[in-house]
């Protein structure tokens, strides 16, 4: 009954504005566009400032990041890199918003149902910082495409995606490149953000998916290259109906988490013990 409402409701707002409303519409456009022009980036980010100082926001502000996956994870751990400060920033996603995505990711809305993700990320991250560099891909990290990706050309590599398969090799690829990496073990099934921890790879205890990675590894014979940070939990619940199940106050944790090493990995040689 409410979709209905909310579908009249929005078909009624589709028809043609007076020109009186069209007037308003043209005015309030106007306003927020001299108010954007008058923005500087130093007030936007004055609150960070104060705490990391000016050489760190200027050190966060040329890093290059790339996020594999904008999901539960990837989506909150972009909103905070860019709120804190990270202008050079890319998101890869194949997927687009389903109504079962607006309990936990950032971009999904009734509003945004059917969009690509990547998109409409990448939309509401410019209106955080207008003159930040958003790059969207739209597209699987695959064995097949994994070389597009050019993971060379940056600071840091994020890993937040699913697909077991190609999870374990962007560990592979990244752990070959120069760049920071950081990883998300498994978000679903959890309910208690106390339990969320962040652990060398190899010393996680009690996450399912790090552990099927690592019997990945040792079947082929086949490791990461150096040791990698990952967010986790230990909490072990059991599903209350098919699937695996996740709430926004976990995966959003998760992915603050990322967001956190990114700028505390930057912002320590800064900072007074």
């Amino acid at each position: 009954m409410r979709w209905g409402i909310r579908k009249n409701h929005y078909l009624c707002s589709r028809q043609q504005p007076s020109q009186k409303e069209h007037s308003k519409k043209l005015r309030l456009w106007q306003n927020r566009y001299n108010f954007l022009c008058m923005l500087d980036e130093k007030d936007i980010f004055q609150r960070s400032e104060l705490l990391l100082g000016q050489e760190a926001m200027e050190r966060i502000a040329q890093k290059r990041v790339i996020i594999f996956g904008v999901g539960g994870v990837g989506s909150w751990c972009a909103e905070s890199l860019v709120r804190s400060g990270i202008k050079h920033l890319t998101i890869v996603d194949s997927d687009s918003v389903c109504a079962s995505n607006i309990n936990r990711q950032l971009m999904a809305t009734t509003e945004t149902v059917g969009q690509v993700k990547v998109d409409v990320l990448r939309e509401r991250l410019l209106t955080i910082n207008p003159s930040a560099e958003i790059t969207a891909i739209h597209e699987f990290f695959t064995a097949e495409t994994a070389e597009r990706f050019h993971l060379d050309s940056y600071d840091y590599i994020i890993d937040a995606i699913d697909s077991l398969k190609d999870k374990a090799l962007l560990i592979l690829m990244a752990c070959e490149t120069k760049a920071t990496f950081f990883a998300s073990m498994g978000a679903a099934l959890k309910l208690d953000p106390t339990r969320i921890k962040i652990a060398e790879f190899w010393k996680i205890q009690g996450d399912p998916l790090a552990r099927a990675l690592r019997k990945i590894y040792k079947r082929e014979g086949q490791y990461p290259s150096r040791k990698f940070l990952c967010i986790y939990s230990d909490e072990p619940i059991e599903p209350q109906g098919e699937g695996k199940g996740s709430l926004v106050h976990i995966t959003a944790i998760f992915g603050f988490m990322l967001a956190g090493l990114v700028i505390q990995n930057e912002s320590r040689v800064f900072l007074k013990d």
